[in-house]
C-alpha cells in the first residue's frame, strides 16, 4: 500500500462524523495492523450494506426491507407515531424500548441558517397517514434546540386540523441535548412522561 493510499484512507475516515484527522489516523492504523481480520470484513460489510440497505418509504428508517421491519410489524400500534429528527434518534428510542408504536424520521429540522425548510423534511407519508385517519397520537420527540422547537411548533400547526393528540417528550431531555446521546433510562422517562402541547 503506497503512502498515497494510506493518506486517501485516512482522508475518507476523517470525513465520518465525530472523527478528525488524529482519530482517523488511529482508526486507519488499527485497520491496517490486521487487514485480513479487520479491514477486509469491514469493506465487505460496507459493500453489502451499500447495496442492500434501503430507506423505508413509510417512515424514513433504514432497513433491508421496504417498508421496514418496524412499519411491517403487526404487533406494534400503528396509530401512535413518534416523530424524530434522524434514524439514530429512532435507533436510540428502540434501544431504550421507550416507544412501541411506529415512527416518522424527518431527516433534519427546520433551520434558516442551514437553508432547511419544510420542503426538505420527510413529512409526506406522515400527512398521508393523517389524512387516512389511521393516526391517534403524534409524539414529537425532537431535540431541545431552537431548531427542534421551531420544527415542533411548525408540525403542531400542520397537525392541528386533524383529530389527533399531539404530545412531546418531556422530562429528561436537556436543553440543547440530542436524543441519540442520552442513556436508555432518560429516554424511556422522557417518552413516558410526555405532555400535550
Amino acid at each position: 500500500m503506497a503512502v498515497a493510499d494510506i493518506d486517501h484512507l485516512i482522508g475518507l475516515i476523517a470525513r465520518l462524523p465525530g472523527l478528525g484527522p488524529r482519530s482517523a489516523r488511529r482508526v486507519a492504523l488499527a485497520l491496517l495492523r490486521d487487514p485480513q481480520r479487520r479491514m477486509l470484513p469491514l469493506a465487505r460489510a460496507m459493500e453489502s450494506a451499500a447495496t442492500s440497505v434501503k430507506t423505508c418509504s413509510v417512515c424514513g428508517n433504514l432497513d433491508v426491507t421496504d417498508p421496514c421491519r418496524i412499519c411491517s410489524d403487526p404487533d406494534r400500534p400503528h396509530d401512535i407515531v413518534c416523530v424524530v429528527e434522524t434514524v439514530s434518534d429512532l435507533w436510540a428510542l428502540e434501544r431504550a424500548g421507550a416507544h412501541r408504536g411506529v415512527y416518522q424520521v424527518l431527516g433534519g429540522v427546520l433551520s434558516a441558517l442551514k437553508g432547511i425548510g419544510p420542503e426538505d423534511l420527510n413529512v409526506g407519508s406522515l400527512f398521508e397517514r393523517l389524512r387516512e385517519g389511521s393516526i391517534r397520537e403524534v409524539i414529537l420527540a425532537l431535540g431541545s434546540t431552537v431548531e427542534g422547537a421551531t420544527t415542533m411548533y411548525w408540525l403542531q400547526e400542520k397537525i392541528a386540523p386533524y383529530d389527533v393528540v399531539v404530545s412531546r417528550v418531556a422530562q429528561g431531555v436537556p436543553m440543547g441535548g440530542a436524543l441519540d446521546v442520552l442513556d436508555d433510562g432518560t429516554l424511556a422517562a422522557a417518552v413516558s412522561a410526555r405532555r400535550l402541547i
